[in-house]
């Protein structure tokens, strides 16, 4: 166990933050690293922290404090120690069960900090369990973690709101077993090519660009590896792909937008997959700001905020978008527990928005601790 996970660091009068990662999803690596870059960028001199994992069979353990053990090696993610010690949060305290399940008390967490990517933690399960048992955390509350994992609802959400989307549809598993051909004929509605994704994943897992009709049921059962629910998307044929932050204020929590970056994905990726988002060795370009024209980028900057207001989202959130041929503006998607790697788009755009990743952890901290519990 490192110094800054023992018990004796746990008693100091400093808030305790527990840091929280890994999970269940496929996306478990993916928030283990982004967990080490946050471990590392905490000022250890406002808070305490306390390193708690998932592991992949759910289990939560108490972790070592160690951000270089949850780097990337080569092409492999890091995953949570399963071997360490089980660890139970009921009632804001922390307690730790060593060999013989002899419980060792930890104290308080005084906020949590969720870099869970995917279901079972970016969807609002984990935000319910910290909700009902009483502890503040850091990002989006249960409904809206759960609108913005679940692409589906999300664009429904956004349709309402007037906000505009990429054509699309949606297949449960049902649907597809029982009427392919329909869901082939909605399929080609759209126009080919399409994006075949699960509902409710990320990091591109499970994601298939789709040019004909032949390819189509491949195509699905990959993105049902994920999920069993599917959602085709029309190609933005010729889109620019950008993204803006969006971070509330620490003063009104009103939400304001970032800097607008854009991704150009390096040869050999037909689209930002796994590999181009996370791998230092692929030529990913990231322009931080983008070569917009200055209406453009002030569209995307409101369009973000909107989005982030519609699904009533706190905190943060990255907000993905399509700016076509025309200059118009749709949205791709919103993520309400954006990367944290040291590739991740969302702190390289707040750096170059003018705050520092220390900072950006410390103002979403701060949003944490000043909010209210309960209903709000």
């Amino acid at each position: 166990m490192s110094e800054q996970s023992s018990p004796e660091r746990l008693r100091s009068a400093k808030p305790r933050v527990a840091v929280v990662f890994g999970g269940r999803s496929s996306e478990h690596g993916v928030s283990c690293v982004t967990a080490g870059s946050v471990l590392a960028a905490i000022d250890r001199e406002r808070y305490d922290v306390v390193a708690v994992g998932i592991a992949t069979d759910g289990r939560w353990v108490l972790e070592a404090d160690d951000a270089e053990r949850l780097a990337i090696s080569g092409s492999e993610l890091p995953r949570v120690d399963q071997s360490a010690a089980l660890v139970a949060l009921t009632n804001r305290e922390l307690t730790v069960f060593d060999a013989g399940d002899v419980p060792r008390a930890l104290g308080q967490v005084d906020v949590v900090f969720p870099l869970l990517h995917g279901p079972w933690g970016e969807d609002g399960t984990v935000q319910g369990l910290l909700e009902t048992a009483g502890v503040r955390y850091v990002g989006a509350g249960v409904l809206a973690s759960a609108v913005g994992m679940d692409k589906h609802f999300m664009k429904l959400v956004f349709q309402a709101f007037g906000l505009p989307v990429t054509p699309y549809a949606v297949f449960s598993a049902a649907q597809w077993a029982n009427d392919a051909a329909l869901c082939q004929e909605t399929t080609a509605a759209l126009g080919y090519p399409v994006f075949v994704k699960p509902a409710r994943g990320g990091s591109s897992f499970g994601i298939s660009k789709v040019a004909a009709a032949d390819d189509l049921a491949d195509a699905i059962a990959e993105a049902q590896r994920f999920d069993p629910k599917v959602i085709v998307e029309a190609c933005a044929a010729g889109a620019r792909e950008v993204e803006c932050g969006v971070l509330q204020s620490m003063h009104d929590g009103r939400a304001e937008a970032s800097v607008v970056a854009e991704i150009k994905v390096g040869a050999g990726h037909e689209f930002y997959d796994f590999a181009a988002k996370y791998l230092p060795e692929e030529a990913t370009q990231l322009d931080v700001p983008a070569d917009l024209p200055g209406d453009v980028a002030e569209q995307v900057q409101a369009l973000a905020v909107r989005a982030f207001e519609a699904i009533g989202c706190e905190g943060f959130a990255r907000v993905d978008f399509f700016v076509l041929p025309d200059r118009s503006v749709v949205i791709n998607e919103i993520n309400t527990i954006p990367g944290f790697t040291p590739t991740s788009m969302f702190p390289l755009m707040w750096a170059a928005s003018g705050l520092d990743y220390p900072a950006l952890v410390d103002r979403l901290l701060g949003l944490a601790m000043q909010r209210p519990l309960g209903l709000r």
